[in-house]
């Protein structure tokens, strides 16, 4: 077995392609429509939502044999045709299908099988897990697990491999931060990625230093990562295999139909090829690769067309400019507020990023650029400016993540067709960390998704999973608040930055479709696109932050075909 990719509880008799196959057939046992049939969805409240947010509603719609709405009806109406099966809705919701604008998708599937410290609220208590963990799991020859976030645990401070030589000193501990910025190793892992005081930080990265010497003290940050990723036992084809199926499984539960992956890689878009060779690709895939190498050996001389049935189409890729916020990796155009004489890491620098973005869009790749910091996010959208003299057309520039922009600068993603590719739960986890980074001065372009539209960009909204959860209705409560499940801040933080729930919508399905060029095909309820929607137990227009967050996902369809179904889980 690979050294951490394990399965938590063991397949049954007949082994893992046996436990695929079942779960594969119990997948199919929710599929009430049968292929190759007229169905008349009746009895729903429908809702349909363009771009802008402007809404449709209907009461029923006729799915045609190859999965696609062949007809929308009002109350009264009936098919125009003639119907194989009806199907009652039952008054319920009917939406379109959620489509994550920017999400890992194998990321989130190998987190399943990994030690999870997502939910940890001190360093005590991810010290206790990672304990029984190692416990549990004696074989293992490394420890591998994601999830940390010293923000959360409180703690003022980045862990230290100390620490985790208390609890596991035998063999190698890894444990990626929340965010994926960051690693928090043991000596053991240190030793075996030969990091040591005399290991010079690589560009675009940084090693944690204990105070008062160059001694690792047990962090490494955004490209510095690479010196214990790249000693890590792999995970194994079928450990990937299982990690997309568990990961299609969390994305079906809640609601969401189409993905962006964001930083796919050769080896995971084999995975997934597997998945849609073998008919168990239920999601649809826009994936974005996580170099231009990538891109190049994917595509070759182009993006590629359409799989298995608008499943999976390599679109692009991705770019990262510079980190993230919580290990203070993102750029920034002054020091931070909280490190003076840091203003992050630049990952690319501005050449680099050019000449990078100017290979993929010379044979019309599209480039997503991941930029969070607000000096990041000036050169990607001047960057973008520039190149767009060169290279006309609808290129569909995309900025993954844009949290951080000088206001002076939120005009330009009104300009060349920008979208900003940005996660509305980021604003209420970062909120508080946010100010401390930054101070209050400095945050009249953070998470500014009204000012985005109002300039005249394009909103794609996503959850960054597994950085955040699988939660699309989350975000939208998010979106429309500015405040957490908890309700706080009273009256939202920066309030003046909400949208309205049809925006937000929008955001969620037309809208990061269209981030995908993959508008016509799915994202809308509309004549000629495909059947991926979704039954909810209440409207989420008619909701607010605190009702939409209670909503739950009944069925989520695909194609016409019915996928998930709560009732049977």
């Amino acid at each position: 077995r690979a050294a951490g990719y394990q399965r938590t509880d063991p397949p049954p008799a007949g082994g893992f392609a046996m436990n695929l196959r079942h779960a594969s057939l119990a997948a199919g046992l929710l599929m009430a429509t049968p292929a190759l049939a007229d169905t008349h969805i009746d009895n729903i409240e429908g809702v349909s939502v363009m771009r802008d947010g402007t809404i449709d509603r209907f009461a029923g719609m006729v799915v045609d044999e190859d999965g696609r709405i062949s007809e929308l009806l009002d109350f009264g109406d009936r098919p125009t045709r003639e119907i194989d099966y009806r199907i009652d809705g039952e008054g319920r919701t009917v939406v379109p299908g959620f489509v994550d604008g920017h999400l890992h998708l194998m990321e989130l599937g190998l987190g399943t099988l990994v030690l999870d410290l997502s939910e940890t609220n001190s360093l005590d208590e991810a010290l206790s897990r990672i304990t029984a963990y190692a416990a549990a799991y004696p074989d293992r020859p490394w420890i591998i697990g994601r999830g940390w976030n010293q923000e959360r645990w409180g703690l003022g401070r980045f862990p230290t491999a100390a620490e985790l030589d208390e609890v596991v000193s035998d063999r190698p501990v890894w444990l990626q931060r929340v965010d994926g910025h960051a690693g928090w190793a043991n000596t053991r892992a240190l030793e075996a990625g030969g990091v040591t005081a005399s290991t010079t930080d690589p560009e675009g990265g940084r090693i944690e230093r204990l105070p008062g010497s160059r001694n690792p003290s047990g962090v490494l940050v955004d490209a510095a990562m690479p010196l214990i990723d790249d000693v890590v036992p792999p995970p194994l084809p079928e450990d990937r295999d299982l990690a997309l199926h568990n990961a299609q499984n969390l994305l079906l539960r809640h609601g969401i139909t189409a993905v962006a992956d964001m930083g796919t890689s050769v080896e995971d878009w084999m995975t997934i090829r597997r998945a849609g060779d073998a008919g168990r690709l239920r999601v649809r895939v826009m994936s974005y690769a996580d170099s231009v190498d990538t891109m190049l050996l994917i595509g070759g001389p182009a993006p590629t067309q359409w799989l298995y049935d608008d499943r999976l189409r390599l679109n692009g890729v991705k770019l990262y400019l510079d980190g993230a916020l919580g290990s203070r990796g993102a750029l920034l155009n002054a020091d931070y507020e909280d490190d003076h004489g840091n203003r992050g890491l630049p990952l690319l620098s501005g050449t680099q990023l050019r000449n990078l973005m100017s290979r993929a869009a010379l044979d019309r790749f599209q480039v997503a650029v991941h930029a969070i910091g607000d000096a990041a996010n000036r050169e990607a959208l001047y960057a973008i400016e520039e190149l767009s003299e060169d290279y006309s057309g609808d290129r569909r520039w995309r900025i993954e993540h844009a949290q951080i922009v000088d206001p002076a600068d939120l005009v330009r993603f009104g300009q060349h067709g920008i979208i900003a590719s940005m996660q509305p739960v980021h604003q209420t986890s970062d909120m508080m960390m946010a100010e401390a980074r930054l101070g209050e001065d400095r945050l009249g372009g953070a998470y500014a998704w009204r000012s985005i539209l109002e300039a005249g960009g394009h909103l794609a909204f996503g959850t960054d999973a597994p950085v955040e959860p699988v939660d699309p209705l989350a975000g939208l409560a998010v979106a429309i608040s500015r405040t957490n499940a908890e309700g706080e801040p009273f009256g939202g933080w920066r309030p003046e930055e909400t949208i309205s729930r049809e925006q937000a919508l929008a955001a969620y399905t037309a809208g990061a479709a269209y981030a995908g060029f993959a508008e016509g095909r799915f994202g809308r309820l509309a004549e000629g696109e495909r059947a991926d929607f979704v039954m909810l137990s209440a409207d989420p227009l008619m909701a607010n932050a605190d009702q939409i967050r209670d909503i739950e996902v009944l069925e989520t369809w695909i194609a016409g075909q019915r996928v998930y179904d709560h009732e049977l889980e």
